[in-house]
């Protein structure tokens, strides 16, 4: 008898040292993710399977940027500025209402549409070095992003 109550006691303590000890590996993993997708500007390079082509001085070229403290998102859409909210987990992001300015877009091939229809559906992300991807909920690619190279 005193044998099952110490074989039952080593397992729960067992148990509740692992428990207690993946929690914080799982908000680390959290942090990193977060820590990768703020606070830094992403260029698009592609909406789906299509690439953007877009001269390097060209105005408003499709980006996004996540700011960390106010969990506000503001960028451009190829003609238009964007902002609005947005909420970021592990691997999963919503975005709230996205206002943009209404500047007349000739010449982009209505891009500023397929950004918007692309932003509309995603619900998760992946960053992988200086990638950012936004997926559907079956994990289609919607958009991809190349983190800027910042002047020094």
């Amino acid at each position: 008898m005193l044998k099952q109550i110490f074989v039952a006691a080593t397992l729960v303590s067992t148990l509740v040292v692992t428990g207690c000890e993946s929690m914080p590996a799982q908000d680390n993993t959290i942090t990193e993710n977060l820590n990768l997708l703020q606070n830094r500007t992403w260029i698009a390079t592609q909406i789906g399977n299509t690439p953007i082509k877009t001269a390097p001085n060209a105005h408003n070229i499709p980006s996004i940027q996540f700011d960390a403290a106010s969990k506000r998102v503001s960028g451009a859409d190829g003609c238009n500025r964007i902002m609005g909210g947005y909420n970021a987990g592990k691997d999963t992001i919503t975005f709230g209402p996205i206002a943009a300015t209404q500047m007349a877009c000739l010449n982009n091939n209505g891009l500023d549409r397929q950004y918007h229809a692309a932003l509309e559906k995603v619900t998760h992300y992946q960053v992988f070095g200086k990638t950012l991807k936004l997926l559907d909920h079956h994990g289609n690619l919607l958009i991809q992003y190349e983190s800027a190279v910042q002047p020094r």
